[in-house]
């Protein structure tokens, strides 16, 4: 057990801790271009590549969106209650809490975790979570939902694309999934790199609420991710990153929308630092669990 957990959490600490090194000394690290590369190049075509070539379920997929629409209802209605007592502005707070970072931290750790499968269903619960992110996670912050944005995601075109291939059971053509496998295989390192570098970058503000928000993002992560697996009756590798998803700390992104809507972007920075750095050191006990179910 401890040779496979090795095995999944060194690719993850390795690989993010390069980046914030990198960042560290002062080495030059374009985040808005990576950022682009990512979205608009590594991440669509690991969707296609992954999605076209493991032979999982649509069901499959279709019950891990669900199961993030369905996490980030809860995460909603116990967060807001969370917050009002506590006497924190929910609608600018409750984005740090509804929406994990199911994208830098999360689709590593499941690919890791659960080999190709795990990615593949990790995709799907991320597709949703972004959905979420671009739409309610806007309106919380300040501005208007962007669908127009959606629409025009590369991620979203690519799961489209492939679900053509998936619904007529037939397969891409070697030349499109020899491309995509190839340029699909950057995301990770430069997923897990930027996160490195973001965290060297972000500063916290206040420590004492920046500390209260990451525990309560963690707090309900877990006990929702393993409730909605019961309920639902997901087993392996399925609950296992639906847990997974469910429990990563406060998405990078929060702070994103924040900074671009006059948000309180120290304390939304505060809480993705601290709960990226709490999480990492659950990890081993969280994939052990994931590893059980």
């Amino acid at each position: 057990m401890l040779g496979e957990l090795l095995a999944i959490l060194a690719p993850v600490f390795l690989t993010a801790g390069l980046g914030f090194g990198w960042a560290r000394l002062g080495r030059d690290f374009d985040v808005a271009f990576v950022s682009r590369l990512v979205v608009t190049v590594a991440s669509p075509c690991l969707a296609f590549s992954t999605l076209t070539d493991i032979d999982v379920p649509l069901s499959a997929l279709i019950t891990q969106a669900g199961t993030a629409a369905l996490g980030m209802v809860a995460f909603a209605a116990l967060g807001a209650g969370a917050l009002k007592l506590a006497g924190v502005p929910v609608a600018r707070f409750l984005p740090v809490v509804v929406f994990p970072n199911t994208g830098n931290m999360g689709l590593p750790l499941c690919l890791f975790a659960f080999g190709p499968e795990g990615l593949a269903l990790a995709i799907g619960f991320t597709a949703m979570v972004m959905i979420g992110n671009y739409t309610v996670g806007v309106a919380l912050a300040g501005g208007a939902p962007t669908w127009g944005a959606i629409a025009r995601t590369p991620l979203i075109h690519a799961i489209a694309l492939a679900l053509v291939f998936l619904l007529t059971g037939t397969s891409p053509p070697d030349w499109l999934a020899n491309t995509t496998r190839i340029l699909g295989d950057m995301m990770i390192p430069l997923m897990l790199m930027s996160l490195g570098v973001s965290l060297a970058s972000l500063k916290v503000g206040n420590l004492r609420r920046a500390t209260g928000l990451a525990a309560l993002r963690l707090g309900l992560g877990i006990p929702v991710g393993l409730g909605l697996g019961w309920a639902l009756g997901l087993s392996g590798a399925a609950a296992g990153v639906a847990l997974l998803q469910c429990s990563m700390p406060s998405a990078i992104l929060n702070y994103m929308f924040s900074a671009r809507y006059a948000g309180p972007t120290g304390d939304i920075a505060g809480s993705v630092v601290v709960s990226t750095l709490a999480a990492l050191a659950l990890l081993p006990g969280l994939l052990i669990l994931a590893k059980m179910l």
